[in-house]
């Protein structure tokens, strides 16, 4: 098991979950954060942290997508280890439906 970052991340970019992962698993995107599944070490504290709701287990259905999408990108992205602000707007987008097809970015963030 690992954990995944979903939909709902994308356009607010909360960074809390960075900040309590042991292993230092998550890369970041221009506008969303993935998680590395080989480097997850599935202690699931960076779920309850997630102010999106958007962090869950590839136990529950319907994730494979999304398993898909943190393994690509979490090759492709910066570390991320640090929080930082979330972006502009992040309570707004928070919830928004559709938000892979409308605002996905595949452009890499900064990382640390």
């Amino acid at each position: 098991m690992t954990y995944v970052v979903t939909d709902n991340c994308i356009k607010c970019k909360y960074t809390d979950c960075v900040e309590v992962c042991p292993v230092d698993c998550f890369y970041e995107g221009e506008n969303m954060l993935v998680i590395h599944p080989d480097e997850c070490i599935d202690c699931g504290v960076c779920e309850p942290e997630c102010p999106a709701d958007a962090i869950k287990p590839d136990t529950e259905s319907g994730l494979d997508k999304w398993l898909k999408l943190n393994a690509d990108f979490a090759v492709k992205w910066p570390n991320i280890t640090v929080k930082k602000d979330e972006l502009p707007g992040a309570k707004e987008f928070d919830g928004v439906e559709g938000k892979l097809e409308k605002f996905f970015s595949e452009e890499p963030g900064t990382g640390d």
